[in-house]
């Protein structure tokens, strides 16, 4: 799938798109992507971590320029569907904020007849959102003489260099 951005592309009735400081919920997320014609749903759940290169990371920090951000997401499921016309639902929510280890910072979802296709449009949503979504991350560690410290991660450089992000 090869990504083209138009300016305005709209989202689908039936798909989900948000950016939101609250909690994100599994089984909302499932809900929204579920669909009678569905044989599968795949969801994909990021996570924060607590530890990134062997540092321990104690909270992530998440800003996003939210209007781009949107319609990239928009961009993501029309792509999804030029390749894979059966795809019944895309559902993508990110959380910005301050976010704890263990908390959700985005979920991915896709509903399609056949698992296959489910798989693959959740990978593609998912890899292209890092590599084009204005979403950055800062990552807090906690340091050996108690201390914080902090640093931005660019998520669309971490997987162009293969850096663990």
């Amino acid at each position: 799938m090869t990504t083209t951005f138009a300016s305005t592309v709209k989202p689908r009735a039936e798909d989900s798109f948000a950016i939101s400081f609250a909690p994100l919920s599994l089984e909302e997320i499932y809900a929204k992507s579920d669909d009678p014609a569905n044989g599968a749903v795949v969801v994909m759940s990021g996570m924060v971590r607590n530890q990134t290169d062997g540092k321990p990371v104690i909270a992530l920090e998440y800003q996003a320029y939210e209007p781009m951000a949107l319609q990239i997401f928009y961009q993501i499921a029309a792509d999804i569907r030029l390749s894979i016309s059966d795809v019944n639902r895309v559902v993508i929510h990110h959380r910005i904020g301050r976010l704890q280890v263990g908390e959700i910072s985005v979920l991915v979802a896709t509903g399609c007849p056949h698992r296959s296709e489910a798989f693959e449009a959740c990978q593609y949503a998912i890899d292209t959102l890092k590599h084009n979504a204005p979403i950055w991350k800062k990552e807090w560690y906690s340091e050996l003489d108690g201390k914080l410290s902090s640093s931005w991660v660019s998520i669309g450089a971490c997987e162009q260099s293969g850096e663990n992000c």
